[in-house]
């Protein structure tokens, strides 16, 4: 088995589309809108999406959550957090050794938390 695509929701998608297409520019990922409410990044084995709430109601970032990007290496790992701050990102982790992997972590603008491991 393997994850078929992950959502995070936004309450901004105008800025949640910056933020990621931004955030994602060098990762040689498509962007695909099938429809207003929801934004897709593809690649080959890849689908990460945000989205505004089905039901209308405000995203929220959940308690426990969080989406993991393994970016290939501790350089990328330290870009990736850096510029996820200079995108109005916040830190919930410097990038360091944690265990076995060298990972950082941020919340994006709705305060879905992000992981990027080398």
């Amino acid at each position: 088995m393997k994850m078929n695509y992950f959502v995070v929701g936004t309450n901004d998608m105008a800025a949640a589309r910056k933020f990621y297409g931004a955030l994602f520019e060098r990762s040689g990922l498509d962007r695909v809108s099938p429809a207003k409410r929801m934004t897709y990044w593809l690649g080959e084995g890849f689908a990460f999406a945000v989205a505004t709430p089905f039901d209308g109601q405000p995203a929220t970032a959940g308690n426990g959550s969080m989406v993991g990007f393994d970016v290939g290496s501790n350089e990328e790992v330290e870009r990736f957090h850096q510029l996820a701050l200079s995108l109005g990102g916040t830190c919930e982790g410097a990038p360091g050794r944690r265990g076995p992997t060298y990972s950082a972590y941020v919340r994006d603008l709705d305060r879905n938390k992000l992981c990027f491991s080398g």
